[in-house]
């Protein structure tokens, strides 16, 4: 028996994502795990099937790519107001220089 392989020439990348993997519902069931990773790494959708009849389908999620994490969010939020170097109160005030 010979083994199949496919040539991916990037021409076809489209159609190769947009076509489906139809499974059963008892082998979706039973491979659940490796099955979801395997459309998050590839991005082809995968087609859930009871007795054939198509019951749903597993599409990659959209990940929004503007939103970076949480270090810099705030930034360009904030406003300088005076000397941010000074001290608040003059050493006078201090008690612990009394």
């Amino acid at each position: 028996m010979q083994a199949l392989t496919m040539v991916i020439d990037h021409s076809n990348i489209n159609d190769m994502k947009a076509a489906a993997e139809t499974i059963s519902i008892s082998e979706f069931k039973a491979t659940c795990l490796a099955r979801l990773e395997r459309v998050r790494r590839t991005g082809r959708r995968l087609l859930v099937t009871k007795r054939g009849t198509p019951i749903a389908e597993v599409v990659p999620a959209t990940v929004d790519r503007r939103a970076g994490g949480w270090l810099g969010s705030a930034s360009g939020t904030g406003r300088l107001t005076g000397d941010v170097v000074a001290p608040v109160v003059t050493p006078d005030d201090w008690e612990a220089a009394r």
